[in-house]
C-alpha cells in the first residue's frame, strides 16, 4: 500500500492522479482542514487526516504502508512565516523518515528542492554534487529543505531505502494563482518589470512521472536533480505575454528598484494586513542566475522525456484565461 504526503497539495494531487491510473490501494494524507482538490474527489483513494508535526496524529497513517512518497512541505518565502517553514519541514521529515524505519517501510521517495543545493561557481550549472553551505544569504525555505534533506541521509545511513528528488520550479495549469502559478498572474495583471535573473522550470507532470519511476526502481541512496529548461527571467515572461497577447515585460529591475520593492511591499502590508509575492529573499533571487543539470536523472532513464516548457506556459494561459 502506498501513502502520499501532502496529497492536498499541487504536486501530490498530480501523484496520485498518475498512480490511480496505475490501479493499488491509495492512502492520502491531509490535515484536517485542508480540501480535497476537485480532480481527486471522484477517485478511490483512502484519506486520512494527520499533522506532520504531530507524530502520533501519523501513526495511524501507516498501518499496513509499504511505499511512502513525501510531498508535504510548507513553502515560503516571508521572513514572517520562517520559524514556521523551519519547523514544519525538517521536523515533519524527521517524524516521516523515522516512522518509515519503525514500520519497515520498503521504500521512501523524498521531494526536497534544488533550493537544498549548493551554488555552480563560476557561472557553471548546479549538479547533485554542487553541496550546500551556510553563508548567512539563504533564506528559511533553503534551509529547511537542506535540514529535512539530512534527516532522510541519517535515516538512509540507519538502513532506509529512499531517493531524493530536487525539482526545480514546479509549473503546471492546476496551480491556478498559487505558488508558481502567481508569476503567470502577475504577467496577465500585466507586469511591466523583468530582471536579468534566470531560473530552473519543470512541469508537474514530469516530476510525478519521475517520482514514480525512481520508486519502482532499485536505484537507492541517491538524490536526482529534476529540470527540464533553465530560463532568463525575461524569456519566461516574454513567452508567457505572448500567449495571453499582451505586451511584454519591457523595464529592467535593477537589484536597487527591487531593494526599493520588497522594503515599499512590507511596509504596505503593514497597513493592508495582506502578505505580497514580493519578499527580500523573492526579489534577490530574482536578480541571480540559477542553472540545473538533469543529466544524472537522464542517464539513469534514458527514454525519459522532459515535456517542453512552452506547451505547459500554453496550458496554464489557456486556463488561467477562463
Amino acid at each position: 500500500m502506498v501513502l502520499v504526503t501532502g496529497a492536498t497539495g499541487f504536486l501530490g494531487s498530480e501523484l496520485i492522479r498518475q498512480l490511480n491510473e496505475s490501479g493499488g490501494h491509495i492512502r492520502a494524507l491531509k490535515r484536517s482542514g485542508s480540501a480535497i482538490p476537485e480532480v481527486l474527489k471522484e477517485l478511490d483513494i483512502e484519506w486520512v487526516n494527520g499533522d506532520l508535526l504531530d507524530y502520533f496524529s501519523l501513526e495511524a497513517a501507516f498501518d499496513g504502508i509499504t511505499h511512502v512518497y513525501h510531498c508535504a512541505a510548507q513553502v515560503s518565502f516571508d521572513p514572517a512565516y520562517k520559524k514556521h517553514v523551519l519547523k514544519t519541514n525538517q521536523v515533519g521529515t524527521y517524524h516521516i523518515v523515522n516512522l518509515c524505519l519503525d514500520n519497515n517501510v520498503e521504500k521512501l521517495v523524498h521531494v526536497s528542492s534544488v533550493a537544498a543545493l549548493g551554488e555552480a561557481r563560476h557561472g557553471g550549472e548546479v549538479t547533485e554534487q554542487t553541496h550546500w553551505e551556510f553563508n548567512g544569504k539563504q533564506h528559511g525555505y533553503s534551509i529547511s529543505k537542506y535540514e529535512s534533506e539530512m534527516e532522510v541521509w541519517r535515516a538512509i545511513a540507519e538502513g532506509l531505502n529512499a531517493v531524493i528528488v530536487n525539482p526545480s520550479v514546479i509549473i503546471g495549469a492546476n496551480a491556478g494563482k498559487a505558488g508558481s502559478g502567481q508569476i503567470f498572474d502577475m504577467v496577465q495583471r500585466g507586469l511591466r518589470f523583468y530582471t536579468r535573473g534566470s531560473l530552473g522550470v519543470v512541469d508537474v507532470e514530469d516530476v510525478a512521472k519521475a517520482m514514480i519511476l525512481l520508486m519502482d526502481s532499485e536505484l537507492s541512496a541517491e538524490r536526482y536533480i529534476l529540470n527540464a529548461e533553465n530560463l532568463a527571467c525575461r524569456q519566461l515572461f516574454k513567452q508567457t505575454s505572448e500567449c495571453f497577447g499582451i505586451k511584454a515585460p519591457n523595464l529592467e529591475a535593477k537589484p536597487w528598484l527591487m531593494e526599493i520593492g520588497w522594503r515599499a511591499a512590507g511596509l504596505l502590508s503593514l497597513f493592508t494586513g495582506k502578505n505580497y509575492a514580493l519578499t527580500k529573499d523573492s526579489a534577490r533571487s530574482s536578480l541571480r542566475l540559477h542553472q540545473y543539470s538533469s543529466s544524472k536523472f537522464l542517464s539513469a532513464f534514458p527514454k525519459f522525456q522532459y515535456k517542453p516548457i512552452s506547451n505547459t506556459i500554453q496550458e496554464i494561459c489557456r486556463k488561467l484565461k477562463r
